[in-house]
């Protein structure tokens, strides 16, 4: 098992949720030791301004796929800290015999979820989907995304478009700089879907998926979120979450894939931080 990074400072969410804009992405598919190597190997200067000393902490999601993941994080469950607990949550949804709410916890009460949670103190809700579980052409795809005031997915969007996050990122400063949201508090999500197969596209001369390519578009990834970054910090005071859903395995054990419990798709990596203007 890899050594766990340290945990992220205590932070008083009260004092964050109204005031602060919330970003929320989703890398998904990212393995938490294709994260490391990549930070340990200078190839993230992007995320490595603001990311601990000692690179992404190392996290257990609560699922081993995109769907089960996401309803999780969206009841307030992200990635736990991967070493004894219990670890109290940045957000939680009022429930009966929780252990894990703490006096800096940001408790929505009467909402089954966080986005309608933020709905209700006057954020616009946005969601930019990547992965096939956002895609609004199927019934399926439409579950998570219809949590939001406003859903956008598009085939450029998908794993299969060699310029996807740069697409999404485009669409999501579009948003943050239109004037119908100049004075609004936003929570705004986005799961990449760049790591996911296939990959190979950013490996050049690479025929197969594998955990080069998957680094390589972690490299792409990282490149593409800088203007993201600049708009919310030129918009408002932001607190930025930034995690991986699940990690998927490529041959590991025999294993490929995910939506099993191997520990390459149960570690994920974590960190979350401040924009300020």
């Amino acid at each position: 098992m890899p050594e766990p990074n340290r945990t992220h400072d205590t932070l008083d969410m009260h004092g964050i949720v109204g005031s602060h804009d919330v970003l929320f992405i989703t890398l998904d598919t990212l393995r938490y030791d294709a994260a490391q190597r990549c930070f340990r190997e200078g190839r993230l200067p992007v995320l490595s301004r603001h990311l601990p000393v000692d690179g992404w902490e190392l996290r257990h999601t609560p699922a081993s796929f995109t769907y089960a993941a996401h309803q999780a994080f969206f009841a307030g469950f992200l990635p736990t800290p991967a070493r004894p607990g219990p670890h109290p949550r940045l957000f939680a949804l009022a429930f009966a015999g929780s252990e894990t709410i703490d006096a800096n916890t940001f408790v929505f009460e009467g909402h089954a979820d966080i986005v309608h949670g933020f709905a209700s103190l006057g954020y616009r809700t946005l969601c930019i989907g990547g992965v096939g579980f956002f895609n609004l052409a199927n019934p399926l795809g439409r579950a998570l995304p219809g949590l939001f005031d406003e859903a956008h997915w598009r085939p450029g969007f998908g794993v299969t478009a060699p310029d996807s996050t740069e697409a999404q990122v485009a669409l999501a400063c579009e948003r943050l700089r239109s004037d119908d949201l100049r004075d609004r508090r936003c929570f705004t999500f986005i799961n990449v879907s760049a790591l996911h197969q296939p990959n190979r596209h950013y490996l050049p001369g690479t025929t197969e998926d594998s955990l080069d390519s998957h680094c390589a578009a972690l490299e792409y990834v990282d490149r593409a979120l800088a203007p993201l970054f600049a708009c919310a910090t030129e918009r408002a005071p932001t607190f930025v979450i930034v995690c991986s859903d699940h990690g998927t395995a490529y041959g590991e054990d025999g294993y490929h894939g995910h939506r099993i419990a191997h520990d390459v798709v149960m570690h994920v990596p974590y960190t979350h931080f401040l924009l300020t203007p």
